[in-house]
């Protein structure tokens, strides 16, 4: 008996090692090769990639075509599921490989015709210049790395089939990257509901010109209307959390010029912040070949580096955040419904249809409209309103947008001249382009085609097609763009905060509070102080701003009263003494978070009801709110309507202070001690795959405690809301570059340069990004070579 218990127990080792060895066979074929000679078609002399300890590649080339064709090669494998998973959003083609739970957004994006705009720019695209030639041998070196490899694990657990990437997969997810557009569904609805339903002493908390004219012809809004638009959003919002496709948020950018920095010569800063996933958003690689050399952060499918630098000169962007994006309430002809009213006759819609594939169902059939102002976006959500169609006049559709030709430009940039003219040819989205050079130039460009509206339209409302508000009358030209070369202040700054253009052109948007640019400009603007890379730092990892004091010099003279409890002082203390720092320690950071989620919930659900309140809760309209709103006694808000009598402010911030603190007893106990910022906020790095429990544990990075908070320097963001908080989105890299040593740049990737499983490099950086620690990104030949840690070399494949 002994013996058979011995084989059976021999032979159940054997079929787990055996099993062992199958799966680790199995990763090992899915990982990247760093090392060898490969063979690669197309290239006319042998590439040379360089890995250092990050699994960052130098790639040197002895011309453009060899080096973008590696480029595109060893980008793929390191990113060739997000490459995949991103192509399929542009382009509305999500369900058929994540499922029925996409629908919404593969429609949503199949509306807005991203997918047939891309294709009708690739046919005027000139095939014989430098950028499209650049992104030819780009998009060849990912299909011949796709052709010749096992696909990544993701695609074998999603049964996604390989099929060749194209130039209209990369100008489609240029599309994306134009997604700014998003503030606008959740806040355009929200604002015109509170202006035509509420009335003007409510809109008075979001300082927005009243109109008492209604957009949509009817004394009573159709709830469906509201449902269609705000699940538009929640479209949008969907497509970012369930995809992994990080959205562009904000950002924070400047460069001082030589005469204030400790070196001499300009220092260069930057800190891009997109919303947090596995892989991140930037993939690092040195590019050199003659006449070119470029340490840059690229993003999938794009040969260009979005943001980079040499040893003469470099940038970094922030998005402009103007509004490029217009929802329009279009009048319908009674006796034709496929006609709407334009330029004071009725014209018809063009219509299409679209076939929408969904895994384990049938392929949805979508019939999809677009008037003279843009497509009809509600087409989309027929269920929910079919009656009144909303169109959408996007800059983005509406403009050339030589996005690539502007890049390769940027890319190459040596003059302030070759950089402003770059610049300009940016058209949707609006990006601020804060640049610097050795020489000792800085500047600053908000590049975006500016749209010319009728005077006196708000594009934060709903447009009335009727009445002529959606008509353009043109674009301003670049000139008239907020914009600053070699300012004598000695240093730019942007921050996402609303521009003051000198040429007093209109530039509406959704701006981030000014807070945060404050904060900066307060410390650059000493003229005494000289800066090094050090100090750089500090102030990109800085975690103070003045909005929570801001907002509780109004409201703690109140809660002073409200609090009467000798137990329930103690809680208070931590916001009586806060200087808006928001560090692990810090127990006013959790108060604070809480009680302003709390204070906006009880104030304004009840009028708007949770859908909409919930919209509103992810609006830059929120944050402007708050400070009026409770520098107001005497506002609406204050009032629960589901009540008969009248609440005052007073008693409305009892409640929010009365549920503020039992939400956090409930969830952390009584101990002061344990509400700490720490403890409440922290990040993790999710990947699509790691949404779903148990592959959460195998997939996502982190959780990190992190400082920060909401427009602080160190924007370490979260949604308002109920604690705890994930952090929702951030600075996406961390650069400093002075140009007294650029070969000495730092810099830091949130997760790691590889989106590849049990990769090395595949979480890597997470730790240190966390602790806000820097390293060095090698430019110089010496430091390459001192770093390098596997060479792989591309030969010509003949």
């Amino acid at each position: 008996m002994k013996s058979v218990l011995k084989v059976i127990a021999s032979l159940v080792l054997l079929l787990v090692l055996l099993g062992a060895g199958v799966g680790a066979w199995y990763v090992y074929t899915k990982q990247p090769v760093r090392s060898g000679l490969l063979p690669l078609a197309g290239l006319k002399e042998r590439v040379s990639v360089a890995y250092d300890e990050r699994g960052v590649p130098h790639i040197t080339a002895k011309n453009e075509a060899d080096l973008y064709r590696a480029l595109g090669y060893v980008h793929a494998q390191d990113r060739l599921f997000q490459m995949e998973i991103v192509r399929r959003l542009a382009q509305g083609e999500l369900a058929e490989v994540l499922g029925p739970k996409l629908l919404d957004t593969d429609k949503l994006f199949r509306t807005l015709g991203i997918r047939a705009h891309a294709v009708e720019y690739v046919k005027k695209l000139d095939r014989q210049r430098p950028e499209f030639l650049a992104l030819a041998a780009y998009l060849d070196g990912i299909n011949q790395f796709q052709a010749t490899h096992k696909p990544p694990i993701e695609f074998d657990v999603l049964g996604i089939p390989k099929r060749p990437f194209t130039a209209e997969d990369t100008v489609a997810v240029s599309g994306y990257l134009a997604f700014s557009f998003a503030a606008a569904f959740k806040t355009e609805p929200v604002m015109t509901y509170i202006r035509d339903e509420l009335g003007p002493e409510y809109l008075k908390a979001f300082d927005i010109d009243w109109h008492p004219e209604g957009v949509l012809a009817h004394a009573k809004p159709d709830p469906s209307h509201w449902q269609s638009l705000t699940r538009i959003a929640q479209a949008g919002q969907d497509a970012m959390a369930l995809a992994g496709v990080p959205l562009f948020e904000g950002s924070n950018a400047w460069a001082i010029a030589g005469r204030r920095t400790v070196s001499g010569k300009p220092l260069l800063a930057g800190d891009p912040h997109v919303g947090f996933s596995v892989p991140a958003v930037w993939y690092e690689a040195q590019l050199n070949a003659p006449g070119f050399e470029l340490y840059g952060h690229f993003q999938a499918l794009n040969p260009m580096a979005l943001i980079g630098h040499n040893t003469q000169f470099g940038w970094s962007l922030t998005m402009f955040q103007n509004d490029d994006v217009d929802l329009i309430a279009e009048k319908i002809n009674p006796a034709n419904p496929q006609q709407v009213w334009f330029q004071d006759q009725w014209v018809d819609m063009e219509t299409r249809t679209e076939s929408i594939a969904v895994k384990g169902r049938k392929a949805v059939k979508l019939t999809l409209r677009r008037s003279p102002h843009g497509p009809i976006i509600t087409d989309a959500f027929k269920d929910a309103l079919d009656s009144k169609p909303v169109a959408m006049w996007w800059a983005y559709l509406e403009t050339p947008n030589p996005m690539l030709e502007a890049f390769y430009g940027l890319n190459r940039a040596d003059t302030r001249e070759k950089a402003r003219n770059a610049a300009s040819k940016i058209d949707a989205p609006g990006l601020n382009i804060v640049w610097a050079n050795a020489k000792g130039d800085i500047a600053w460009w908000a590049a975006a085609k500016l749209p010319i509206r009728p005077p006196g339209v708000n594009p934060t409302f709903i447009l009335d097609a009727s009445k002529g508000e959606a008509e353009k009358k043109g674009f301003y030209a670049f000139n008239y763009n907020p914009q600053e070369e070699n300012p004598l202040r000695g240093y730019v700054v942007s921050a996402n905060s609303q521009p003051k253009p000198p040429s007093g052109v209109p530039v509406p948007g959704y701006y981030n509070l000014a807070d945060r640019a404050k904060r900066l400009d307060q410390a650059l603007k000493d003229p005494e102080r000289k800066w090094d890379v050090a100090a750089a730092q500090a102030l990109q990892l800085d975690v103070t701003n003045d909005y929570g004091p801001r907002i509780l010099k109004s409201l703690l003279p109140v809660l002073q009263t409200v609090v009467t409890d000798a137990n329930e002082k103690a809680f208070l203390e931590p916001l009586e003494k806060w200087d808006g720092s928001y560090t692990r320690d810090s127990i006013a950071a959790t108060l604070f978070s809480q009680f302003s989620y709390e204070l906006a919930k009880a104030a304004m659900e009840d009028e708007l009801g949770p859908v909409l309140f919930s919209d509103l809760l992810e609006t830059r309209a929120l944050d402007s709110a708050l400070p009026l709103l409770a520098a107001d006694p005497n506002s609406p808000w204050w009032d629960n309507i589901d009540t008969k009598k009248t609440e005052s402010h007073f008693e409305t911030v009892r409640v929010a202070w009365h549920n503020t603190l039992t939400h956090l007893t409930d969830l952390y106990g009584s101990s002061l001690l344990a509400w700490s910022w720490g403890q409440t906020h922290t990040l993790t790095h999710v990947h699509p795959l790691g949404r779903q429990k148990p592959l959460d544990l195998l997939f996502n990075v982190g959780e990190f405690a992190v400082p920060g908070g909401r427009e602080t320097p160190n924007n370490l963001s979260l949604n308002v809301g109920p604690a705890p908080w994930a952090v929702s989105y951030g600075p996406s890299t961390r650069r400093v570059v002075d140009f007294a040593a650029p070969h000495m740049a730092m810099g830091i990737n949130p997760v790691g340069q590889s989106g590849v499983l049990f990769d090395a490099h595949y979480a890597d950086q997470a730790q240190r990004y966390a602790e806000g620690i820097y390293v060095q990104q090698y430019l110089s030949e010496a430091d390459v070579k001192a770093h390098t840690k596997s060479t792989l070399t591309l030969r010509p494949d003949n």
